[in-house]
């Protein structure tokens, strides 16, 4: 067949280093730029491949988000702007590992596996990319990938990720969700916040500033595109804006997360949301509390009877999950550690909540919630239609494809002001447990096998009576354990009523995970 011909020629500019190995996870790949041309070329024949199994259009999203900025990355999107089908994730790495003399056959298998007929089929990719160095001469590696298999294809350029998983679930719904093109989403976002905020008429001048860390990437650049469609409505002081500093160098999310501290460049005064000169972090279960706690009190008023339910995973604060599920009376699920083990979970539910402690997540709502509360707003009147036409602007303002920051960011800003509460009275609303992160290393970090959602041990025999035993002996006491997804170590969570008894709960945990699972090196020792 000419076209398999057309893509072994066109493979050749694209060569794969013999004996490179790469796996297709959560973040998509992700290794040092230098590495990454042959898997470029190559998920685009498979974004195009995809393209014609779903009758869809397909994203491709060149990014290694909180990555350093050596490395690069890529990501599929699939028609409704979700994350790549776990099935799809197999063919990924299967096609990104074969080596240059066998990349046909392992095309011809896929193609014959999903009865893909590649004659007088149409195919469309949606390609984007963020600013790192590298980006561009790979995002054009998609798209020769896309080319060789007669696919067509949109290059949107300088994109966030969500974006581009907004686009693609914009296209497919034929408009459905919003206009497919950046100032579309800056429009739908922007309109939403106004509305939100008007109901908000005490904001002061001081609730209206926002200091934002754009880690030096693109999340920075489309930032200050959009400020202009915010109408004044939100003043925002942008640093680390790119024009000067390194890709999530001493900023950035993660940076953030592990230092608790203000990025590089950022002062931070008493006064400007900060407690007395001391740094708080607020993470994604103060995040899915404070959201939670809002759209109930919304339904309550509007007297909707939709399930709403907040899917965490095991390292989230037993705090948070104690005042939801007490205090608060929301269902919570616990779900495996990844944002697409969380979003399938709160897709059971009228209302799904979900955020992992990093931060990351969105807020889904099914297409009856949705229905239900347009019908309210058309047809009510009162505290009712009020209520209902608050439901109405979050549904618009939250991205419900992928978590989005600049989407949570404004939702969070909206409540902060409706409730008008401050940040201190936000984390106020429950106190975390004091806990404490480690890691164990192993020969092998399949030993581990875990069930309940990673809450307990399955293998080896013995370690999840040990830990039992262990959490026994400390007040508030948790723990559990679980293999990375990277290397051979076993990561341990722990937590308990003082530091001092999370810290010593997570060092005997560590013995015993070193004891029984086989670990290397000296043992862990006392914090």
């Amino acid at each position: 067949m000419a076209q398999w011909q057309e893509v072994s020629e066109k493979s050749k500019l694209h060569p794969k280093p013999v004996g490179l190995v790469l796996q297709y996870g959560t973040a998509g790949f992700r290794t040092n730029a230098d590495h990454l041309d042959h898997v470029m070329f190559r998920m685009g024949l498979l974004a195009t491949l995809r393209s014609i199994n779903t009758k869809a259009i397909i994203g491709v999203m060149v990014t290694a988000s909180h990555n350093p900025e050596e490395d690069n990355g890529v990501k599929l999107i699939d028609p409704m702007g979700e994350m790549l089908t776990p099935a799809w994730e197999v063919y990924a790495t299967q096609l990104a590992n074969a080596e240059q003399d066998h990349l046909i056959t392992v095309l011809k298998d896929l193609a014959q596996k999903e009865s893909i007929d590649l004659t007088n089929q149409e195919a469309e990719v949606f390609v984007g990319r963020d600013t790192r160095s590298s980006s561009a001469r790979l995002s054009d590696a998609v798209l020769d990938g896309v080319t060789a298999l007669d696919g067509r294809s949109k290059d949107y350029g300088l994109v966030t990720t969500p974006q581009l998983h907004y686009m693609v679930c914009c296209c497919n719904t034929r408009g459905g969700y919003g206009k497919a093109s950046v100032e579309g989403y800056y429009s739908k976002l922007s309109q939403a916040f106004i509305q939100l905020t008007k109901s908000a008429p005490n904001r002061t001048d001081d609730q209206k500033c926002l200091l934002v860390d754009g880690a030096n990437g693109i999340g920075a650049l489309k930032l200050r595109e959009m400020e202009p469609y915010l109408q004044g409505a939100l003043k925002v002081s942008l640093f680390c804006d790119g024009t000067g500093g390194k890709l999530n160098h001493q900023c950035g999310a993660d940076f953030v997360k592990v230092q608790q501290n203000s990025p590089k460049g950022i002062v931070m005064k008493a006064g400007e949301r900060d407690d007395h000169g001391r740094f708080h972090l607020l993470d994604g279960d103060k995040i899915a509390t404070l959201i939670s706690t809002f759209l109930k009190e919304l339904l309550t008023k509007a007297g909707l009877d939709l399930k709403i339910a907040v899917v965490q995973t095991a390292y989230a604060n037993g705090s948070s999950t104690r005042y939801l599920e007490d205090t608060m009376k929301v269902i919570v699920r616990c779900a495996k550690t990844g944002v697409k083990h969380l979003h399938h979970v709160a897709q059971e539910f009228d209302i799904g909540v979900y955020f992992e402690a990093n931060g990351h997540g969105t807020v889904l709502f099914s297409k009856a919630a949705e229905g239900k509360i347009q019908q309210l707003c058309d047809d009510s009147d009162g505290q009712r239609q009020g209520a209902a036409t608050l439901l109405k602007n979050s549904v618009d303002l939250i991205n419900q494809t992928v978590g989005d920051a600049i989407s949570d960011m404004l939702l969070i800003e909206a409540i902060l002001a409706i409730k008008g509460m401050t940040v201190q009275q936000w984390d106020a609303i429950y106190t975390d447990l004091p806990n404490r992160q480690l890691k164990v290393k192993v020969s092998d970090r399949r030993v581990i096998d875990t069930k309940d959602a990673e809450r307990k041990t399955v293998s080896p025999a013995g370690l999840q009576e040990a830990i039992d035993r262990l959490v026994e002996r400390h007040q508030d006491g948790r723990s559990f354990v679980r293999p990375s997804g990277t290397e051979d170590v076993v990561r341990v969570y722990s937590e308990a009523a003082t530091q001092e008894s999370a810290d010593a709960l997570g060092h005997e945990v560590s013995l015993a995970v070193y004891r029984l699972a086989g670990g290397v090196g000296g043992e862990p020792k006392p914090l």
